[in-house]
């Protein structure tokens, strides 16, 4: 079994404990790395956390990455108190109601402005301030969905940005590997958390998702957490730039 004992990572996007990124966190912790968590604002604190108490976390910070500053502030905390940074998990996304909930089409300038920052840019964003702190290499990971590549009922504008953010992801690992930073995106089939229940008829999506995968079965946060954990070992250190699907084959079918 692969040991992460020592090393430092950073979690982005836990709400509550239905959470991508909690599975992750829970899941890097497991295999012994230090973890440090962010919540988005005083609202989400209280959900937050307990379960970065529960993780034994060093580093509990707010972060929107909306707001001017406060990404460059959680980085600097980590450079301060840790002084490196061997992994990134960034698990969020955004967009506005009314533009997730309409035509693709007719989604304003303004709402996709905010889903492509919120969604695709923070992320490099990230990865651009942990490059200083990876010092012997490092791993930056996002979160996908199989709406970048197929047309999924009600995903609508955010099957764009998804788009977005993997490529993003094969432009960063080819600039990082030099450097020994791998960066990746995991790819669960649909999921039942807090982010997925703002997409029209998701309940509907999570039944056929089951009924399609040929393992019959969704994947859950904890699968999506082992594939991060792995991920971040040196057993994975010749992987890059890759998507990751995580979902009983979900993905394979048509």
């Amino acid at each position: 079994m692969f040991s992460l004992e020592g090393r430092k990572a950073l979690v982005v996007g836990i709400a509550n404990e239905h959470s991508i990124a909690w599975g992750c966190a829970k899941a890097l912790r497991a295999q012994g790395a230090e973890i440090a968590v962010t919540y988005l604002n005083e609202k989400a604190e209280p959900h937050v956390r307990p379960l970065a108490e529960e993780l034994g976390a060093e580093i509990v910070l707010p972060l929107d990455v909306s707001r001017e500053g406060a990404l460059e502030a959680v980085f600097d905390e980590i450079g301060s108190r840790w002084g490196r940074l061997d992994t990134l998990l960034h698990s969020i996304a955004f967009a506005p109601r009314d533009d997730l909930h309409g035509r693709v089409i007719d989604c304003s300038a303004e709402g996709f402005r905010m889903a492509m920052d919120v969604s695709v840019h923070s992320f490099l964003r990230m990865i651009r301030l942990a490059e200083p702190l990876m010092h012997e290499g490092g791993t930056c990971l996002t979160v996908s969905f199989f709406g970048s590549v197929r047309v999924v009922r009600d995903y609508n504008m955010m099957g764009p940005v998804k788009a977005a953010l993997e490529s993003a992801v094969r432009y960063a690992a080819a600039e990082l590997g030099d450097k020994g930073i791998s960066v990746h995106a995991l790819s669960p089939g649909p999921l039942k958390t807090r982010a997925a229940s703002g997409i029209s008829h998701f309940d509907e999506m999570l039944n056929a998702a089951a009924g399609r995968a040929p393992m019959h079965v969704l994947a859950s946060i904890e699968d999506v957490g082992a594939m991060a954990a792995f991920l971040a070992s040196d057993e994975a250190r010749n992987l890059t730039g890759g998507v990751h699907d995580i979902d009983g084959g979900y993905s394979i079918t048509a």
